[in-house]
């Protein structure tokens, strides 16, 4: 039946010894752990589908973190297809629910959740997110993910006044081998200027660029971060550019909030979900796309250096159903 039996059939086969499918698989045991036990426990409390059904199956959805909206969207459908399905069984009910969560994500949109990187040229990334959400952290891993690919990597510190920034990207450039450049108590764009400039110079494929975690001030941070962007536009016109708004997965809908506030600010190309193997609310996913439209491109998994995954529908899919299967 549509999605459901595609990843059934993909997965069962072929899957399992897949690493990146064993990541999700994983990382995503908490959520899967609480929301699928309780979805497969509906099929067993209820007999038929009915409106305290619906209700019940509701409540699961918005305590996954899935979003109000994005439930409410959801429930529609999934009452359609009910009565122009004729489904009476709550079993077969599982499998729709599970084709209707991957068309919310999908929704008949050609959103690229892959990093755009530049084969002849030089990738810019520009890295923006609250403290405390693991931005320092996600571009290390993003780096030494790229270093493993033979590319070069170059790190530059825009987040110039908060106390041990500079310090902390400088130690992971070590760690991971990259470029670094960085100059403490400076204006972030000059500092950008001059990190590109040295990018330029020892021929970097992939810039990583950290910036200040505020968000109290967004007319501040909104000058800020386009003084940023002319600055790259300025130095390097051709390269290829991404923005990546990182997000704790553990805040929940308070990750929502900063996602849309940032996307009000600057022009958020993709998402970085950290911690989400910490949480058993990973319906966020789901909720981001469908609430701030913006795909979901790197998923933190782990606390290792290659925990930190390409977002993939299919293999999120399979992490959160695979005991349904």
């Amino acid at each position: 039946m549509g999605f459901f039996n595609k990843i059934k059939n993909i997965f069962t086969k072929d899957k399992k010894e897949d690493e990146s499918a064993k990541l999700y698989d994983t990382g995503l045991a908490k959520t899967r752990n609480e929301f699928v036990s309780k979805l497969s426990f509906l099929g067993v409390k209820y007999t038929k589908i009915d409106e305290e059904y619906y209700e019940a199956l509701e409540e699961i959805l918005i305590n996954a973190d899935i979003g109000v909206n994005t439930v409410t969207k959801f429930m529609d459908s999934l009452r359609k297809r009910v009565k122009e399905e004729n489904i009476s069984n709550t079993k077969e009910l599982n499998e729709i629910i599970v084709d209707e969560l991957f068309i919310i994500y999908v929704n008949n949109e050609s959103l690229s959740d892959k990093i755009n990187i530049k084969e002849n040229g030089k990738t810019v990334i520009l890295f923006v997110g609250v403290n405390g959400v693991g931005k320092t952290t996600s571009i290390a891993k993003i780096a030494y993910k790229y270093i493993n690919m033979g590319k070069k990597v170059m790190m530059i510190a825009g987040d110039t006044f908060r106390a041990g920034a500079y310090e902390q990207l400088k130690e992971w450039s070590q760690k991971t081998g990259s470029y670094f450049y960085g100059k403490e108590n400076s204006d972030p764009a000059s500092v950008i200027y001059d990190g590109l400039e040295a990018a330029l110079n020892n021929d970097s494929d992939i810039i990583l660029i950290d910036t200040a975690g505020r968000l109290q001030n967004k007319d501040n941070l909104m000058q800020e971060l386009s003084k940023m962007n002319k600055v790259i536009e300025k130095v390097i016109p051709d390269c290829n550019k991404e923005t990546l708004l990182v997000i704790d997965a553990t805040t929940g809908q308070n990750g929502i909030l900063q996602a849309k506030a940032f996307k009000e600010i600057t022009d958020v190309t993709g998402i970085v979900l950290t911690k989400l193997d910490g949480t058993a609310k990973g319906g966020i996913v789901l909720a981001i796309k469908e609430e701030v439209n913006i795909p979901v491109k790197f998923i933190g998994l782990g606390e290792k250096m290659t925990d930190l995954e390409p977002f993939d529908i299919e293999n999120y899919i399979y992490g959160l159903f695979k005991d349904m299967m």
